[in-house]
Parts: C-alpha cells; structure tokens; sequence
C-alpha cells in the first residue's frame, strides 16, 4: 500500500496546503533583500556607520545558511510539521523583535534568530508541496512554489524602500507579524507529517557534524560578505576566513562520510542527475542574485534613478516568472522537462547578452524587455530543474535533499553578489586607466570636449581659471561613467559566459519518466 502524502486528511486541497506553505517561504525570501534599501535609515537611528549596519545583513544570512543544510535532520527529530511551526513562529517573534530593537548590537542578535528561525522554511515547504501534490502534479506545485523563491527577492528592495520611506525602518520588520500569523495557523490546520516520519528518528544528534558545519559555512558567508570591503587577500581576516572555510569544509565532508549518523547525509550526490541538478541551481543563483545587485547600482548611480524607482525597474522580471512558471509547471507532466530547461539556460543567457550591450542612452524599455524575457526563462529554467533534480529522490531523504538543494542556491547568490560586485570595481578602474591613458590635449576629441565644457562654464559667468578646472571635472566625470558602464558590460559577458558553461550539464541529467517522482521512487 503507497505511503501517504503530507496531506493525510484526503479532504485538504493539495494548492490549501501550497498557500499554507508558501506564506512563510515567501516572508523568509523577501527578508533576504527587503532590508538591503534601509540600511542607511538603520544607521542613522541606531548611531551606527552604514558598514556597521551591514551586519544586520550578514548575522542573517550566515545563520541561515547554517540551518540549510541541517533542516531534514531537525525535521526527523522534532517532526516536520512541528518544525515548520517552530521555524513560523520564531521568525514572527524575531521580526517582531528587530522592529522594536533600541540598539545596533540588539538588532544584530535579533536578525540572527530571525535567519535562523528561517533557515528552515525553503526546504521545508518545497518536501511538503513535493509530497502533497501526485507525481503528474508536481510540475505545477514546483511552478507555484517557484514564484515565491523568484518573486520576493525582486519584490523585496520594492516594498522595503516604500515602507521605509512612508513610515519607518521598522515596518520593515512588523510587516512580517500578519503574514508569520497566517501562516502559522494554516500549517496547524492543514499540514500533517507523512506516516515514515512519524515513526522515523532522527538517531544520535551529530554534535561534531553540526559543528564543522557551522564553523565553515559562518567563515564562508563572512568572507563573502566582506570581502570586498576588506579588500580581499590582502586584509588578514579574509585570508583567515578562506583558510579556515576550506580547513573545516574538508574535515566536514570527511566526517560525514564515515559517522554513522551523520547530521547532512551526503550520499545522495551519488545519484548523477541529483549532484548535476544541484550545480545547476548554484550556477542559477550565482547569476541570478549577482545581476539583481548589478542592475539597481546602473539604474540609480548612471541613469539617475531614485531608489524606489529603481526597484520598479527591476519589475519585469517578476512579471515575466509570474506568467511563465504556472503555464510551465503545467506543460511539464507532458513532454521532457530536460527541454524547458534547456530552453531556459540559453534564453537567460540571452537576456544577460542583450543586456551587455546596452549603454548610458538605455530607456526604461530597453530594460523591460531583457527583463521580462528573463523572467519567462527563469520559468522554464527554474521549474523543470527542481522537478528533474528531485524527481528520483525518496522520500525519507527528500528533506535532506531540499535542504542542501536550498542551500546550494543561496550560496551560489553569495558568490553571485560578490563576484560582481569585485568584478565591476577591478574592472571599472581598468577601463578608467585605460580611458585617462589616452584623454590629453593631443587627442583631438578629448580637446574638443574640453574646450566645450569650458566654454559652458565661462557662459555661466566663471572666469577663464575656474571654467578649465570646471571643464575638466566635468570630463573626469564622463569617463567615470563611462568606465563603469564598460565595467557592467564586462560583468553581463561573464553572467552570459556562465550559462553557457552550464548548458552541457543538462546532458548529464536522465530523463524522468512519467509519473517519477519521489512517491513512485518509494
């Protein structure tokens, strides 16, 4: 007799149970950028620098990251269905928490709880939706699911700097409190645990497991926080992050491999299509959140768009995945899902190359449209790779699975965001050096410029000394911008380069069979 889902009631609609979960997968994505806008109104209410408010956002991401991947574990010790609870109601409270706190070192702690009441909830919700929905459903539930994951990081610079700027940085926080709310309610109401489960047990607790665990993924997240900030390699902090990541990263990998009870069970990389699915997600995320962190720096520092406007601007690409991944994840039961994916990857690569080749006359449509069209692709990418990459997974490891699934994905957006972010600054000074290198008074262009500007300002009533140094502000000026746009042009090449660095993966990936799935694989 097959198992039951995570619906046991046969009475519950399967997309009740979506809804139930995706409130809090949705609250947690959105927390992840929605603060990112307000920094600078933290700092300035807390007494604190900008760079130390920065921290609010790394205690965050770096307890959320070492949740991840221990999420199946904690759910076969405490129960699935208590664990989303628990996880429910400690980001609520935390939320609650960060929006009343007086100091910096308060919010800091506050937003620590908050990640790592949250760490859970992606993993948890997509085992859930893959349990309560039948095989030839699950397409649409991984399309539903799909929207949260993609939507609130877009969504959430969007409404953070509305709530900030119509009423206060901690509304940021308290908007949580209905949403944490509903959610928690709709679980206990209609999420029940599977019957494997309820009678499993997690075994010993893997004190050593957890450990290396967190001592590797905090350096990594840390590193890559600051990094450029701290200059890379040459700050002794990096290098002692980056020597202990790799140091406990390598005797985490060992000890789990040979523990009897290990805290992330590592053997479902020996399924070929699982261990390709999950290099795709981290390739996917990589650039996914690097260009989400590029965009906006364009928009507001080159074409002059005030920060709401700019998050507007990112737009599109929600619209896009929100039209895209339900029509996607019902096409899915009925051709190879390795084709959407195939066409997902080389579309998005083709936004990323339409993008590069825009400059400092770009309008708002002709971000639109590369946006847009990225959007559709994130759909025909992002449903079919979890649905194939899941699809031969059992069920008594589909929490583990989604754990380290999720996990893979955010730590790709961290090496995404900064990788770009160095990437754009090395390359913009190269461009500005090779720009000065060659602007002087034997260049006739440049001199033209020059004499224009000064002619300008000597209008405008500066003397002769004061208009040339104006002339020539105003030209470094020019070649700022224009070493910074060279600079994104180069990124966008390279987010480009990725994706085709990937497509031949999908080669390595088995066809799923109709009606796979993990129930069936039971």
């Amino acid at each position: 007799m097959p198992e039951q889902s995570a619906v046991a009631n046969p009475q519950v609609n399967p997309w009740i149970v979506a809804i139930s979960v995706m409130f809090g997968t949705f609250m947690e994505v959105l927390d992840t950028t929605v603060v990112n806008v307000s920094l600078p109104h933290i700092a300035g209410s807390l007494s604190a620098t900008v760079d130390e408010a920065t921290w609010a956002l790394t205690s965050y991401l770096v307890a959320n990251a070492i949740i991840l991947p221990i999420t199946g574990w904690l759910a076969n010790f405490f129960g699935r269905k208590r664990l989303l609870m628990m996880s429910v109601t400690g980001f609520t409270i935390a939320s609650f928490l960060c929006g009343l706190a007086p100091t910096l070192p308060l919010l800091i702690v506050f937003r620590c709880i908050q990640g790592a009441a949250g760490g859970c909830l992606q993993p948890l919700s997509q085992a859930v939706l893959l349990e309560a929905f039948p095989p030839q459903d699950r397409g649409k539930a991984m399309g539903f699911w799909g929207l949260g994951i993609v939507v609130a990081p877009i969504l959430g610079p969007v409404l953070g700097g509305w709530l900030t700027d119509s009423y206060s940085w901690r509304w940021v926080f308290y908007i949580n409190i209905p949403v944490g709310v509903a959610s928690l309610l709709m679980t206990k109401a209609f999420i029940w645990d599977p019957p494997y489960i309820q009678r499993g047990s997690a075994g010993r607790i893997d004190y050593w497991g957890i450990g290396f665990l967190a001592v590797w993924i905090g350096a990594l997240q840390v590193m890559l926080d600051k990094g450029e900030e701290a200059d890379w390699f040459s700050s002794p902090l990096i290098v002692s992050l980056c020597f202990v990541c790799i140091a406990f990263f390598i005797i985490f990998v060992v000890w789990e491999w040979k523990t009897a009870h290990p805290v992330v069970h590592l053997t479902v990389f020996k399924d070929r299509t699982y261990s390709a699915g999950v290099i795709l997600m981290t390739c996917v995320g990589f650039v996914l959140y690097g260009s989400m962190v590029l965009l906006p720096i364009w928009l507001q520092t080159l074409l002059g768009y005030p920060a709401l406007q700019a998050g507007i601007a990112l737009a599109p690409r929600g619209m896009g995945s929100f039209i895209a991944m339900p029509v996607v994840g019902a096409l899915l039961a009925k051709g190879d899902a390795r084709k959407f994916l195939a066409a997902g990857v080389i579309i998005s690569g083709g936004t990323m190359f339409a993008l590069a080749r825009l400059n400092l006359e770009a309008g708002y449509w002709d971000f639109f449209w590369p946006q847009f069209i990225q959007g559709i692709s994130l759909g025909l990418l992002f449903v079919p790779l979890t649905t194939i990459t899941m699809g031969m997974i059992r069920r008594e490891e589909m929490g583990n699975a989604t754990s380290i699934f999720n996990l893979m994905r955010n730590l790709g957006g961290s090496f995404g965001i900064a990788a770009v972010t160095t990437l754009s600054a090395r390359h913009a000074q190269q461009h500005l050096n090779y720009l000065t290198a060659h602007v002087n008074n034997a260049n006739p262009a440049a001199y033209a410029i020059t004499q224009n500007f000064q002619g300008m300002m000597a209008s405008r009533g500066s003397g002769p000394v004061v208009a040339q140094s104006q002339s020539y502000s105003m030209l470094w000026g020019m070649l700022q911008q224009q070493a910074a746009i060279l600079s994104y042009i180069d990124v966008f090449m390279i987010l480009f380069g990725v994706f085709l660095a990937i497509l031949p993966l999908i080669f390595l990936m088995k066809r799923p069979r109709r009606g796979a799935g993990p129930v069936a694989a039971h």
